[in-house]
């Protein structure tokens, strides 16, 4: 007995649904402009790790960084309309994103604020003593690198982020920051030259609020 034809067209129908290409970033764009209700946060979803990184970086601060995201995800949702297609989408959010971090910057350059997150919780307690080492060194190596990215202009921080921590080539990075690739070059190279310094204090500091082994009750007895 031959199959039901209907349930040939139904497999050519689900291989056809699994085999169909997922949306290229123009074409969510498109949706999205045309009325699509879920195509920019199928977009955002898309690249939101990146240009969150690039917030955090830029700015230093996690609130400050977050609220510059949102801001720029709310003009780029607002503006997509306007986009040309002159450059990659991602060329375009990363380039948002950038611009209100920068702003944000200039307008909170009077107001004092502190840029890094508090230290480790040390109240939280059943970690191995070497897991507690470990990350309070990896905090502390991920503090050096705001610290040292928050002294520097913002114009080279910007470039440098982009592309030595996310790695995008200057071209791209030219084209985000809308300035001539020798520009970028520049920018990093001075960026380099400043962080050389203030990174490598890090190795030089004395480790005496880390916990060593040797100094554990484990290892002198054992605690009464």
């Amino acid at each position: 007995m031959t199959p039901p034809a209907s349930s040939g067209n139904a497999s050519d129908e689900a291989s056809d649904e699994a085999s169909d290409p997922a949306p290229s970033d123009a074409d969510l764009l498109r949706r999205h402009v045309d009325g699509d209700g879920d195509a920019f946060g199928v977009l955002f979803a898309r690249h939101q790790d990146r240009l969150w990184a690039v917030a955090l970086r830029t700015l230093g601060d996690r609130e400050e960084a977050a609220d510059a995201l949102q801001d720029a995800m709310v003009k780029a949702f607002r503006s997509a309309a306007g986009f040309r297609g002159d450059a990659a989408v991602t060329t375009w959010l990363h380039r948002i994103v950038v611009n209100a971090c920068i702003d944000r910057t200039r307008r909170s350059a009077a107001r004092p604020t502190d840029p890094l997150p508090d230290g480790p919780d040390r109240t939280r307690t059943a970690a191995p003593l070497t897991t507690v080492t470990d990350d309070v060194v990896r905090h502390e190596q991920q503090l050096d690198v705001l610290r040292a990215l928050h002294q520097l202009p913002l114009d080279q921080r910007a470039a440098v982020v982009l592309v030595d921590m996310e790695g995008y080539s200057v071209d791209e990075a030219s084209r985000m920051l809308q300035c001539p690739p020798g520009t970028i070059k520049s920018r990093c190279s001075r960026a380099r030259a400043r962080l050389v310094p203030l990174l490598a204090a890090w190795n030089q500091r004395p480790a005496q609020d880390v916990p060593s082994a040797a100094n554990s009750p484990s290892t002198q007895g054992g605690a009464p």
